[in-house]
């Protein structure tokens, strides 16, 4: 199966329900002017969390994820050498041109409508298990794995 997601959004499939909220929420959370404003950053974001997020953590959200989410996720590689939260923000800013303040909220954004999906237990697990910074990202206090 090939991917829509190179596709100007006039030639796409139209999205399920569960995605078309999770746009919602991602739209109205970053205030963004446009569902296809909303559809970029989460297609961005989520792209690439699913280049740092491995093992059952992964299998988990895209579980909990509309289908059309999990895919974008799910469709990356993860990166052999994790990325910290900053640099996370870095690169998703250099990937899209943008400024790592706009990704910075872009990620907010998204992160803030996957944590909605995934529930407090499983974001604290993929907290866990990601390098630091990741917490801030997801609105939450940093979490440091018990020595």
């Amino acid at each position: 199966m090939t991917s829509d997601a190179r596709l100007p959004l006039e030639h796409q499939q139209p999205y399920g329900t569960a995605y078309e909220q999770m746009l919602e929420k991602v739209r109205y959370e970053g205030a963004y002017p446009t569902r296809e404003r909303a559809d970029e950053a989460v297609r961005l974001v989520l792209a690439g969390l699913g280049r740092q997020l491995t093992g059952d953590e992964r299998v988990d959200l895209a579980a909990c994820l509309p289908p059309e989410a999990a895919r974008v996720m799910t469709a990356q590689i993860p990166d052999t050498q994790p990325l910290t939260g900053w640099a996370f923000v870095k690169d998703l800013a250099a990937r899209s041109g943008a400024s790592p303040a706009t990704t910075r909220w872009d990620t907010g954004s998204v992160f803030a409508a996957v944590a909605a999906h995934a529930g407090p237990d499983l974001i604290t697990r993929i907290l866990l298990h990601l390098p630091t910074g990741y917490g801030m990202l997801f609105g939450h206090a940093e979490l440091n794995p018990a020595a």
